[in-house]
């Protein structure tokens, strides 16, 4: 049994767990820490707690120590050094004629290996460019394809909502969407309304699903006749998270009434 604390090293992104190593840790605790690419800075965001290591597996990092101010200092030094490789990456693509696009570039604290995240929709042979961006920048060079999705979450940008992007601010996972889930809620199915700057379904199709589906199986289906105060009308809409319908009346005027006091005279289609 190990005390561990969650530590995350950007903003939404994915949780990783190390030892306490005794500290005595806060939520928001700056603490430095040794991960497979070095020593790197983090932010404690989940409070200490016993855990069970997972069989088989590497036993839980210890926590080095609590971050200094000279510590936050480089930190930031490292993210200024980052835009720079960023763009000396991005020049040796163009002159490489390499089918990629270098999005996002990240250094450890120490300065001593760097990240560069990359897009591309097919494999990349970017042998070349390591080799030149290592002699160049000085340091050990990792380049990491991701997907449009990643992508957005690392250039960052704002929603058809109009806030930041979910999935900068607190998503740190993707959740499987289908289009099955805008259906469930009666959403156009438009491109320009289903998607989001990734170019993919949007991620919050997900988020109200599960009561949509359960509150749109305790509504008559639309083209159901139904029986009403008003007489006999069709189904020819419906609001599912207000549990109104829209009605039809013989009369051919419409009207919204509430799910409850609609009686169903026939199945209808589906």
């Amino acid at each position: 049994m190990a005390i561990v604390i969650g530590v995350r090293f950007q903003q939404a992104g994915k949780i990783y767990h190390f030892d306490t190593a005794g500290l005595d840790l806060k939520i928001n605790d700056l603490v430095i820490v040794e991960t497979n690419r070095g020593i790197e800075l983090g932010k404690v965001v989940v409070a200490a707690k016993e855990m069970i290591p997972v069989e088989n597996a590497e036993p839980f990092k210890p926590v080095l120590r609590l971050a200094t101010p000279e510590d936050t200092t480089q930190a930031q030094n490292q993210r200024e050094r980052a835009k720079k490789a960023l763009t000396k990456s991005k020049e040796l693509i163009t002159s490489l004629s390499l089918p990629m696009k270098a999005i996002y570039a990240q250094y450890n604290i120490d300065g001593s290996h760097l990240i560069v995240f990359f897009y591309s929709e097919k494999r990349v042979d970017f042998r070349e460019l390591v080799r030149k961006l290592s002699h160049e920048l000085r340091t050990h060079v990792e380049l990491r394809q991701v997907g449009a999705r990643d992508e957005a979450k690392l250039c960052g940008g704002m929603g058809k909502c109009g806030c930041q992007l979910c999935c900068v601010s607190f998503l740190s996972e993707f959740m499987p969407v289908s289009i099955k889930m805008a259906k469930e809620q009666d959403i156009a199915l438009n491109p320009m309304k289903t998607s989001g700057l990734c170019g993919r379904l949007l991620c919050c199709l997900g988020y109200e699903y599960e009561q949509y589906h359960q509150m749109r199986g305790k509504l008559p289906d639309v083209g159901q006749e139904i029986i009403t105060k008003m007489g006999k009308a069709k189904i020819v809409g419906r609001n599912i998270m207000k549990a109104t319908v829209v009605a039809q009346l013989v009369s051919g005027v419409t009207v919204e009434i509430p799910a409850a006091e609609a009686v169903v005279v026939n199945t209808g289609p589906k």
